[in-house]
């Protein structure tokens, strides 16, 4: 705000909406400390490396990555990543699951391998619309639509994709369990491809702990990250309110 005084111009700042909460905040003391922690972190990175390395095929590859994506520890593992895509990439996909077709294209594209939108045409009909029977698979329906926002200019197919899937969604968005209702609720809001990942680690961690396939090492490694983080922000904020 400028006001006059004695014929100059002032600057009168308003009080910071924050008070000085950050710079007398004090965190509780953790459990275990900040060293253990890092050292526990380099212990579970080579668990996660190893299983990099022991995924038997594409799928399995794909699903550790994505997991590792979302629980936001990509940072950690460029080198697998890379390298476990680029086999994949490599290999023409052959199964007909919708869940397993989207999630290579999504995660292909998200890293600048180009994948032609033409591996979703076994899921159309003679009439090149999408077929129905494909909205009985819900989780795969979710991942074609967030497949969809991975679109390029001039790909009215992928449009097409993202009208279709997101009908279905909010239609059957009522009548979904947990953690699957929530991730639906929350892409629809905004598609995973676009999302904050930071934001969308804290709200998978526990949905992915929900599942029965998940893997206790990566999330732990991903909890024990994200507290590290945290404590780094914590820190950073204090500094600059004081």
């Amino acid at each position: 705000v400028l006001c006059m005084a004695s014929g100059s111009m002032v600057s009168v700042f308003q009080p910071s909406a924050w008070s000085e909460f950050f710079s007398r905040y004090e965190r509780k003391p953790p459990k275990r400390s900040g060293e253990w922690m890092k050292i526990r972190i380099g212990k579970l990175k080579e668990d996660v490396q190893m299983l990099f390395k022991n995924c038997s095929n594409s799928l399995e590859r794909m699903n550790l990555v994505d997991a590792v994506q979302r629980l936001g520890i990509e940072h950690l593992f460029e080198i697998q990543i890379e390298t476990a895509l680029s086999d994949i990439h490599e290999n023409e996909p052959s199964s007909s699951n919708l869940h397993e077709v989207a999630l290579r294209f999504r995660l292909l594209r998200e890293h600048g391998l180009w994948v032609s939108p033409d591996v979703f045409k076994k899921f159309k009909g003679e009439d090149g619309t999408f077929n129905e029977y494909i909205t009985n698979d819900p989780k795969g329906l979710l991942c074609l639509y967030n497949a969809s926002y991975m679109l390029t200019h001039g790909e009215p197919e992928l449009e097409e994709a993202t009208s279709f899937a997101r009908h279905h969604l909010k239609s059957m968005a009522p009548s979904l369990r947990s953690p699957l209702a929530e991730q639906v609720k929350r892409a629809l809001h905004v598609p995973l491809p676009r999302t904050y990942r930071r934001l969308e680690a804290l709200s998978y961690m526990p949905e992915y702990e929900q599942e029965a396939e998940h893997n206790p090492i990566l999330l732990e490694l991903a909890k024990l990250e994200f507290n590290l983080l945290q404590a780094v922000h914590l820190k950073e904020l204090k500094a600059i309110s004081e």
